[in-house]
């Protein structure tokens, strides 16, 4: 459903998640509006140049991109088409503004979420919070970790979830968060889960080939002590 922004839907009206996964492209434009806007808002609405540069920092972004005038012209323009940015007219050059939290009925603290999430990729809860203190201060980490299960339980008919919580890590101690406008990750038996496992497959013939090379290294010691006189205690 797409939502007039001069219109107010009704409460209980379906919101669905964009029509489409975004492109990693539109999700860090999108983001980079949603940060300017909290950031820096004497300088929002942004123009084109400004998008840019925002989404090309070399901080605060996971992965660093360099993104073309023309890729991100193109971001908005697709973005526009899903009612979650707006051009903004009254000035000699075109302004940009997002429109998220109008266009998913979400509160201020989850859109903040969701813009972390796609500027600086997966993190904990307490990396979010940390990570968003110039966006806004979570009174402490349990209520970030709040919202975000609102975000995830999110019902199907209301657009389902936004968010989902990745399986922890080994030797993590928090699992770790992901948006979910860029379509669903990998799941736990994809490619991670079987590059652990040929790591720990391979395991054995590398404890095998590490034995051997002892094995080669102390008889060279041996030889060279028995051309040297010496004993194996070094007498």
């Amino acid at each position: 459903m797409t939502l007039d922004p001069n219109t107010h839907a009704h409460p209980d009206a379906a919101t669905p998640c964009p029509a489409r996964p975004l492109t990693p492209t539109e999700a860090r434009v999108l983001g980079t509006l949603m940060e300017k806007a909290r950031t820096v808002p004497d300088s929002y609405p942004l123009t084109l140049l400004m998008v840019q540069a925002g989404c090309n920092q070399k901080t605060s972004r996971e992965p660093v991109m360099q993104l073309e005038e023309a890729e991100v012209l193109e971001a908005l323009e697709a973005l526009k088409a899903l009612d979650l940015v707006v051009e903004v007219g009254g000035a000699r050059v075109p302004h940009y503004e997002h429109k998220v939290q109008r266009a998913l009925r979400i509160p201020e603290q989850s859109a903040v979420l969701l813009g972390l999430l796609m500027l600086r990729g997966p993190q904990t809860a307490a990396e979010l919070r940390q990570n968003g203190e110039r966006w806004y201060r979570f009174a402490d980490g349990s209520s970030v970790e709040a919202f975000l299960e609102e975000l995830q339980a999110r019902p199907p008919e209301r657009g389902g979830a936004l968010v989902v919580k990745l399986p922890r890590a080994p030797g993590a101690r928090e699992a770790r968060w992901m948006h979910r406008l860029c379509g669903d990750p990998e799941p736990t038996g994809g490619a991670a889960s079987a590059t652990v496992g040929q790591a720990v497959a391979a395991i054995p013939a590398r404890v095998e080939a590490l034995e051997a090379e002892v094995e080669r290294l102390r008889a060279q010691v041996e030889r060279l002590m028995r051309e040297l006189g010496l004993s194996p205690d070094g007498q």
